[in-house]
């Protein structure tokens, strides 16, 4: 067959470990024999990170700006120990919060639901998608070490020069301190982006926070919700018979646990990043979860929401086959793939992309599969095979 031609460049962002080494095996056999990719190729492997001081970091992030569309392998966030086993010269910041503070925006996580996989949280009927706030907050918060006999201040100093301070608190021995911080803008279009999905996917939209303990932060994320909601989106809610709601996160993730889904749960962004988590493993598997950054000029970077999956790279080193799912990596190349068809009028493309998760879902319900998944199967006849045998039986599954 004639390969799909593509007008645009997407980004291709590349990761570690054995997210990489599914990324390529995603890409050579599912991707390159039926399209003609056209992409702006960024290399976010730990080393070269490490080696450009993050600047291949910023080019890319920039690059999804300029293009509109990217995607993006899982990458490591480097500690002490990935700084001793990877001999790196500096701590790098996550790629993630490096990429989402250029870009700004709402990441929406959603389940990939299967007829034949079964929760694990039996009452989950629908999907329940994490609408995480991707700006600031602990992702660009500065933290330090205090001595005893230290007192900590929050001060603000206007333009003026004028300063409020505030007490943090008087240590008396050694402790530790952290600052974060958000911007209104960010706030409100989160807030935006999170209604506007809600009416698109006509689905009860939650938004939740602890404004009762951190009053001044909180209360300001819940304050916009409300404003935007009663004068822009209350009335569109109403023809649509669906509800907003704020509560406490605490009070929220009971809920969502008795709840038969079909929900947006709208989260700040470390809220979002641990309850995303709960919510795939909830529905099977983290590598069953979607993941989109939708950025306020319209640009959108996909995503696998797992790892870089460390256990199985370091058996792949050795020899060892391995079972890991790629599902989720796939569908971050349709959803990119998706998008670029849809901006460019390219029709081929948007089926292509639809074909390829379909065949996904076939090999699936068919029986054939990966570990993480063979538990919670209902098929009585299923067989457990390995990360290259499964993406060799969705390419025999596409229909063009």
């Amino acid at each position: 067959m004639e390969k799909i031609k593509m007008t645009t460049p997407l980004v291709e962002l590349d990761g570690d470990e054995m997210a990489r080494i599914i990324w390529h095996m995603v890409k050579e056999k599912l991707i390159l024999p039926y399209v003609e990719l056209k992409s702006e190729y960024y290399d976010l492997h730990l080393k070269n990170r490490d080696n450009t001081n993050d600047k291949v970091t910023i080019d890319a992030a920039n690059a999804i700006r300029k293009y509109g569309v990217g995607v993006k392998c899982a990458t490591i966030t480097s500690n002490s120990d990935r700084k001793i086993e990877y001999d790196l010269k500096n701590f790098l910041k996550s790629p993630n919060g490096t990429i989402r503070d250029i870009l700004d925006g709402t990441v929406f996580r959603k389940p990939i639901t299967l007829e034949t996989i079964t929760p694990l949280i039996p009452r989950w009927k629908k999907p329940i998608t994490i609408a995480r706030h991707s700006y600031g907050d602990i992702y660009a918060s500065t933290s330090m070490e205090v001595d005893a006999f230290t007192k900590a201040e929050l001060v603000l100093t206007d333009r003026d020069n004028n300063e409020k301070r505030t007490l943090v608190y008087d240590f008396k021995e050694k402790g530790i301190i952290i600052g974060e911080y958000n911007l209104d803008s960010s706030i409100r279009f989160f807030a935006e982006s999170c209604f506007k999905h809600a009416v698109e996917e006509k689905t009860n939209l939650m938004f939740s926070a602890k404004d009762t303990v951190v009053k001044a932060y909180d209360n300001k994320f819940k304050d916009i919700f409300e404003e935007l909601y009663n004068e822009k989106y209350k009335e569109q809610f109403d023809n649509l018979g669906i509800k907003y709601t704020y509560t406490l996160i605490d009070d929220a993730v009971s809920r969502i646990i008795k709840s038969e889904g079909g929900i947006i749960w709208a989260c700040k962004n470390y809220d979002g990043d641990v309850m995303s988590d709960m919510i795939a493993t909830g529905f099977g598997s983290l590598a069953l979860m979607t993941s989109v950054l939708v950025s306020p000029d319209g640009a959108h970077e996909y995503e696998a929401s797992h790892g870089t999956v460390k256990m199985h790279y370091y058996r792949h080193l050795k020899g060892e086959k391995t079972s890991t799912n790629p599902i989720a990596i796939i569908f971050a190349w349709t959803g990119a793939l998706r998008k670029r068809g849809e901006l460019d009028g390219n029709i081929e493309l948007v089926k292509f992309s639809d074909s390829l998760e379909k065949a996904c879902h076939d090999t699936i319900n068919s029986g054939i599969m990966t570990g993480d998944l063979i538990e919670m199967s209902s098929i009585l006849h299923k067989k457990c095979v390995t990360t290259e045998e499964i993406i060799d039986v969705i390419s025999n599954n596409i229909k063009l």
